[in-house]
């Protein structure tokens, strides 16, 4: 039984490395870099971060740079490593982590029109989903994840554990019971540890507010207010609904060889309102241009979107983002995200002076490290 975690620092998202290449089969006539650009960022670099794909690291990427100094546009790989055929530059893909930016933005939304407070106990508007060992747990310690609710329990310890049970569905409710019939992690507020759960519960909370489902409250305000026209939330389907490119995740076996394994379709319902949102590059820098320029959130409340909890050893995330300080002293603030097969970030400097967004299909979506093909965009893309 694994529990439903994933925790990734700042550190690692631009640092972390993965493992050595895999023996995978050989590709056959691999992609080229199709890209575009303005003066500011560095072309040959970032197109240099995608040559060669498809590899064993990823099957495709796609990325646009932007901001007041300039833009890149690149994508490089395959749709799928039976055709062959290029990577669709405007693809679908599931956006994994992202979607929890989505979801502060609501919840601040509502802040801002007196709905809700940061500051009070959640329990008092879930008393019959929030039990009282959590009683003291606020809005706000969900949204920088320090409530201290640990992770609610899924199936599978190994990855073709996970893969057989890739479709059960699962429902906020049961997720939040499950957690919450553990001890608390720690008391709130005094650490940081980043979990869906936390998200699962806001969601939740958007909900009982609203009257509304949470698909309903995102798409009415902020997906249709931005144009946001190709984003969407899957439900219980596990298919991606538009044209997109296939994911793949290495299944080394006892042989010793290694297998790419197709797990573009695969159910979302375990991460809901944390992790299950489906969009495209165009569409999220779309909103992270929109969100840091206050058009999505008033900007009092904004403020807690770049606020992270100073009283709290080692903290790095914010209300829906994580902050990360480069050696020359340029602060980022970001978000990244990963589901089987597909890797995202949206990234920029408070000023958008520079933006990232990028899709990469990550054959190891899952792993503790950066995938090798992601930390070269990023490294390519914050050198100024």
């Amino acid at each position: 039984m694994r529990t439903c975690a994933r925790t990734v620092t700042a550190a690692t998202l631009v640092l972390g490395l993965a493992a050595g290449p895999l023996a995978v089969p050989a590709f056959a006539s691999p992609a080229g870099v199709t890209r575009s650009t303005t003066a500011g960022p560095d072309a040959d670099a970032l197109a240099a971060a995608l040559a060669g794909l498809p590899d064993s690291d990823a099957t495709a990427a796609l990325v646009r740079v932007g901001g007041t100094d300039g833009s890149w546009r690149g994508n490089a790989g395959v749709h799928d490593l039976e055709s062959g055929s290029a990577a669709d530059p405007n693809g679908l893909f599931r956006a994994g982590s992202t979607t929890k930016v989505v979801t502060a933005a609501v919840v601040l939304q509502l802040v801002a029109e007196g709905k809700a407070d940061l500051g009070r106990p959640v329990r008092d508007y879930l008393p019959d989903l929030v039990p009282a060992a959590y009683e003291t747990v606020t809005a706000r310690q969900l949204l920088n994840h320090t409530s201290g609710i640990p992770a609610a329990d899924l199936p599978g310890d190994n990855f073709e554990e996970v893969y057989a049970h890739r479709f059960d569905l699962h429902t906020p409710q049961e997720m939040l019971a499950s957690a919450t019939a553990k001890e608390r992690e720690f008391m709130p507020g005094t650490q940081q540890h980043y979990l869906n759960i936390n998200y699962t519960v806001l969601a939740l909370l958007v909900e009982r507010l609203t009257g509304h489902s949470y698909e309903q409250e995102a798409a009415r305000r902020i997906f249709e207010p931005l144009g946001m026209r190709h984003t969407y939330f899957p439900g219980t389907d596990p298919t991606i609904n538009g044209p997109h490119n296939h994911g793949y995740q290495s299944v080394p076996h006892a042989d010793g060889t290694t297998e790419l394994r197709d797990v573009t379709v695969w159910g979302a319902t375990d991460a809901w309102a944390a992790g299950d949102m489906i969009s495209t590059t165009v569409d999220l820098e779309r909103f992270l241009k929109g969100l840091f320029r206050g058009q999505v959130v008033p900007q009092r409340q904004l403020k807690e979107m770049f606020t992270v909890p100073a009283d709290v050893p080692g903290a790095t995330m914010s209300a829906g983002l994580e902050r990360y300080v480069a050696g020359d002293g340029t602060e980022l603030w970001l978000k990244s995200g990963g589901r089987w097969g597909y890797t995202t970030i949206i990234a920029a400097t408070r000023d958008l002076s520079r933006t990232l967004v990028y899709s990469v299909n990550s054959t190891d979506a899952k792993g503790q490290g950066m995938n090798p093909v992601a930390e070269r965009i990023v490294r390519a893309t914050f050198t100024w």
